[in-house]
């Protein structure tokens, strides 16, 4: 199956990412030009992941949330969900993200579990962690996103305290956006 492991989003910052959603595809539609493609992340989809697993086994999964547990509490902390980018940059966008402004702790956090992860068999990244919140893919750019996330490249979207992280299973299907479940909630 596949997995990730990752942060659940409160449903107020949920709704306050819809509303901005509502407000990039109004701006998108009323300007001129290209439009692009964009592929929308839904809402309830929307997660601050600390990493990706992909196809793993049952037994490999356990294996993970055993050294998890295991690996003691984590100090709570506090996020704020600030600002807009796209990865690689602006020029070339592939993702549209919103940021994520955190203490050392959340760093620490996605560090324990790479590190977990990596003695339980999962590959290690080799990326730095930089924390985002996915809101879309796109398969061109799309300039009038690109002016309206940079006119709201410094806007909150609100904090959220963080005590609990997630192991997810992700279901793909044709044609349908992935389905999440949660395996196990680790604090």
């Amino acid at each position: 199956m596949r997995a990730f492991v990752a942060i659940d989003l409160p449903d107020s910052l949920r709704a306050e990412l819809t509303r901005r959603e509502d407000l990039f595809r109004t701006a998108m539609a009323s300007s001129p030009g290209r439009k692009g493609e964009v592929r929308w992340v839904r809402a309830e989809s929307i997660h601050l992941t600390l990493k990706f697993l992909g196809d793993a086994s049952e037994a490999r999964l356990a294996e993970l949330i055993k050294r998890l547990e295991a690996s003691g509490r984590f100090k709570p902390f506090t996020v704020e969900v600030k600002g807009f980018g796209f990865f690689p940059d602006a020029r070339n966008p592939r993702v549209f993200w919103a940021g994520v402004e955190a203490p050392p702790e959340l760093g620490m956090l996605a560090a324990r579990v790479e590190a977990a992860a990596a003695e339980a068999g999962f590959a290690q990244e080799r990326r730095p962690f930089l924390p985002h919140l996915t809101l879309a893919r796109l398969a061109s750019p799309v300039p009038a996103l690109v002016t309206a996330a940079n006119r709201d490249e410094n806007a909150s979207m609100g904090q959220f305290h963080v005590s609990e992280f997630f192991v997810f299973e992700s279901k793909l299907s044709p044609g349908r956006p992935p389905e999440y479940r949660k395996l196990a909630r680790l604090v």
